[in-house]
Formats: C-alpha cells, sequence, structure tokens
C-alpha cells in the first residue's frame, strides 16, 4: 500500500509536465515579442537616421567648400547702412575690420579702451567718408558695458553686426603671471562676451535680424604652453559662441552667429612669437585675416578656422588620443611658438 503512494501518478507527472511546457512556451513568446519590439524600435531608428542622413552630408559638403572656395564666389549679402560694433577698435585687427566694413558702406561704432588709438581709427575712417562713432569702453568692467551700450543705442541706434574682437594676453607660464593678469585675461576674453550679447542681441532678436561675431583663436581648440589663461579664456568665448548660435537657432530667428579660430595673427599682439611649421601653420598677415572674416559674415558661415590646416587639425584633435595629440604638437613645434614672446609695447 505505501509503495503506491510513493509513486507519482501518471496524470500528476504529465499535469506537471504540461505545466513547464506552458511555461516555456510563454517564455519563448514573450522573448520573441521583446525581439520584435527592439526590432521595430531599431528599424525605426534605422528610419530617422537615414532621413536625416543626406542633409548630414550636404551640410558638411557645404561647410568644406565654403571653407576651401577663394574669395567672392559665394553670394553675399549687403551690408550697406548696418550698424557695426567693434570692440578693440583701435588697434590691429579691429582697425582693419573697421576700415573694410565702411568700405561696404556700413556705419561703424568704434569701442576700445585706448582713446587715443580709437580716435585715430575714427579719424581715419571719417577721412574715407565713413560714418564712425568712438566709445571709449573697458570691458573688463560689466556697468562700463551697460551704460556705453545704453548710450549707443541712444546717440546712434539698434546694432546690426557686433563684432566681439577685443582681446588680451599675458604670455605668461602660469605661476610667473600675476593673479590680477590672470582675471583681466578672463573678464576681457571671456566674461565681456555674455554682456555685450546681453546688451545687443535683443533688438536684433526682435527686428529678426542680425550677426554676432566672436573672434576666437585656435588656442580656444587645444591647449598652449605659455597660454594657460588665454587658452582658457579662448576655450570660454568657443563656447560662448557655439551655445549662443544653439540657442538662437532654437528660438528660430533669423540672426547669425560666426565663430572665428585664427592662428598667430601678425598684428603686434603677439609679437616675438615664433612657428617651427610656416608650411602648415604660418603666422598670418591680418589684411588675410580681415579678408576671410568679413567674407565670413557676408556669407553667414558659423565658423572660420584660419589657416585652411586648422580645419584638418581640428578634426584630428577629436579623433586621435591625447598622447598621439601631443606627439603631433611637439613635431609641429606648438609647445614653443611662446618661448620668446614680447607681445605689443604698452604705449599710447
Amino acid at each position: 500500500m505505501s509503495e503506491i503512494f510513493l509513486q507519482p501518478s501518471n496524470e500528476s507527472f504529465a499535469s506537471s509536465f504540461d505545466a513547464s511546457t506552458a511555461i516555456l512556451y510563454f517564455l519563448d513568446i514573450l522573448r520573441m515579442i521583446i525581439f520584435l519590439l527592439w526590432a521595430l524600435a531599431f528599424f525605426e531608428q534605422l528610419r530617422s537616421f537615414l532621413v536625416v542622413l543626406p542633409f548630414l552630408l550636404y551640410y558638411w559638403v557645404e561647410g568644406m567648400v565654403k571653407a576651401f572656395l577663394p574669395l567672392g564666389i559665394l553670394p553675399r549679402k549687403s551690408v550697406n547702412g548696418d550698424l557695426v560694433l567693434i570692440t578693440g577698435a583701435g588697434s590691429g585687427l579691429g582697425r582693419l575690420l573697421a576700415i573694410e566694413f565702411g568700405k561696404l558702406g556700413s556705419r561703424l561704432v568704434l569701442w576700445d579702451i585706448n582713446e587715443k588709438w580709437n580716435s585715430e581709427t575714427k579719424e581715419i575712417l571719417r577721412k574715407q567718408g565713413v560714418e564712425a562713432h568712438a566709445y571709449t569702453v573697458d570691458l573688463s568692467d560689466r556697468k562700463q558695458i551697460y551704460e556705453q551700450a545704453e548710450k549707443v543705442k541712444n546717440d546712434v541706434g539698434d546694432i546690426d553686426i557686433l563684432i566681439n574682437n577685443a582681446g588680451i594676453v599675458s604670455g605668461k607660464k602660469l605661476f610667473d603671471c600675476p593673479d590680477v593678469l590672470m582675471e583681466k585675461t578672463m573678464a576681457v576674453n571671456t566674461i565681456a562676451l555674455f554682456f555685450t550679447a546681453k546688451a545687443f542681441l535683443p533688438s536684433m532678436l526682435a527686428r529678426n535680424r542680425g550677426h554676432v561675431v566672436t573672434i576666437a583663436s585656435m588656442a580656444g581648440k587645444a591647449g598652449v604652453a605659455g597660454l594657460v589663461d588665454y587658452c582658457a579664456s579662448k576655450f570660454g568665448a568657443v563656447g560662448f559662441s557655439e551655445s549662443l548660435r544653439a540657442e538662437v537657432l532654437s528660438l528660430q530667428k533669423d540672426v547669425e552667429v560666426t565663430t572665428v579660430c585664427p592662428y598667430y595673427i601678425n598684428t603686434g599682439m603677439f609679437d616675438g612669437v615664433a612657428t617651427y611649421s610656416p608650411n602648415v601653420l604660418p603666422i598670418l598677415e591680418p589684411e588675410y585675416v580681415v579678408d576671410r572674416i568679413v567674407e565670413a559674415v557676408l556669407t553667414n558661415q558659423p565658423e572660420l578656422y584660419l589657416p585652411r590646416f586648422s580645419y584638418l587639425v581640428a578634426a584630428i584633435r577629436g579623433m586621435i588620443p591625447t598622447k598621439a595629440a601631443d606627439v603631433l604638437a611637439n613635431y609641429y613645434g606648438v609647445n614653443k611658438t611662446m618661448d620668446h614672446f614680447v607681445g605689443r609695447p604698452k604705449t599710447g
């Protein structure tokens, strides 16, 4: 009798087998459903990407073409009658930009901390029959920026093109650079950009037209020995300009934003710097840089790297490991360029 109870019946065994089979069958179906859902999601993502792909290819080709085409081939917008404000207009790149925009019929608002140099730029423009207004502004002083911006609006009107050109460089290694000079570098090269944009961009957005140009640097794309404070400030300038462009795009406004990243320019600001690869990374002549900047503004280019080899440098820098980038930097002598830096004489 006890043996009968110890042996499972055929019915209970069959029932247990059927339950296990059902569970396994259910799990197989569940796995299949999950796989199908994943496949659908994957193909939906693929479909979405294929929709975007032609635009990616088009704008990639367009960007490359614009970067390497000779001047004057692409259609240009008119800046005749536009009110153009240039910071750092008293000398160097700023003065040359003012002269070029004056030739195009623009009216100029000149900002510089050096009243004498700024007045000289104004006089040059006046002799050429260009309307020009000079204001002495310390860009490290937020209060001055806002006060002079209001004065410009009351005296002349709304700004159409803002060119953030002013910049300073200490040329000192980190532990040799006084704190106050590092703070000044960040204030002028980076923080002032926020205040000039807040002062003049709202009217551009309200009128649905305008252009903000930030003269940054290739030092804002890669660090260089002897330029710790300057590189940090220019990295900030690049980040500011790119983010500002993203915000303006999100507002769907017809206001352009251009980021300019040149290599060293022969304006006096970087007197004493040396290039160890002049064929690929030459010291740039200011006239060449100004011509390319004006072209970038007139053709609404979002980015401009100078010299053209810098486009390749930026692309490679983003793809290779840091130590590989170190090898290239040493090969091209990048970290020795500031060894004999002198800078612009403190006169005027």
